[in-house]
């Protein structure tokens, strides 16, 4: 009997030191989110006139990227401007647009709307599935035609 005795208090001393550990546990850090801008001034990238625009924001110093601007070149076309953004090359497009995290890739259509967009490398697989999403849907300003499959 003293044996059952002990054997409950050791179990109800267990339980408590493990509630007050639990209670004493820091909350989890704050999940930054990397911001992604909602409109570009098309004028701001190459081919300004061209009905979609990919624009790669990178780093040379992120090993990510350039697997990003790769998928993103083979989409290039006579429909689709594909300009990388390398943040030494052009920082005032990394300033301007609130650009904090890298690979950001973003489709902005003609009017320079932002139709969908990734944070860090998509694979070749999404890129194109949220491509022909927002060519199939109408274009912002009702006037463009959507994106030429390939």
């Amino acid at each position: 009997m003293d044996r059952l005795l002990l054997a409950g208090v050791v179990v109800v001393v267990a339980v408590v030191v493990a509630v007050v550990m639990e209670r004493r546990r820091p909350e989890a850090p704050t999940q930054g989110s990397w911001a992604v801008p909602a409109q570009l001034d098309r004028a701001d990238f190459t081919r300004p006139d061209a009905p979609w625009l990919v624009a790669v924001f990178t780093s040379a110093t992120c090993n990510s990227c350039a697997k990003a601007v790769e998928q993103a070149r083979v989409m290039a076309g006579s429909e689709v401007a594909v300009e990388e953004v390398e943040v030494k090359a052009r920082p005032d497009l990394h300033r301007r647009y609130h650009i904090d995290a890298v690979p950001i890739i973003v489709v902005a259509d003609g009017e320079g709307v932002v139709r969908t967009s990734f944070t860090g490398p998509p694979s070749a697989t999404d890129l194109w599935a949220a491509v022909a999403g927002v060519r199939d849907e109408p274009a912002a300003g009702g006037g463009q035609e959507p994106l030429a499959g390939r």
